[in-house]
């Protein structure tokens, strides 16, 4: 296995993890902040809005990149 190899993976797996304690972050500012059901729903809309940006356009970005450009 080459070290772009294990890079890519680590980069993988470490973009999880974030993502995960971004939405535990999100989840912990609802609570702390007793905003009920529809408070916690806008909550994860409007932040979590950004994270999945962020993970569309590297999903773009690598769908462009193995179809050669369009």
């Amino acid at each position: 296995m080459r070290l772009a190899e294990v890079e890519a993976i680590a980069l993988n797996i470490g973009l999880l993890v974030f993502a995960g304690f971004i939405f535990f972050i999100i989840y912990d500012l609802a609570k702390k902040s007793k905003a009920g059901k529809f408070g916690t729903l806008i909550l994860f809309f409007a932040l979590g809005l950004g994270l999945a940006a962020f993970l569309i356009k590297n999903i773009i970005v690598f769908i462009m990149d193995s179809n050669g450009g369009l």
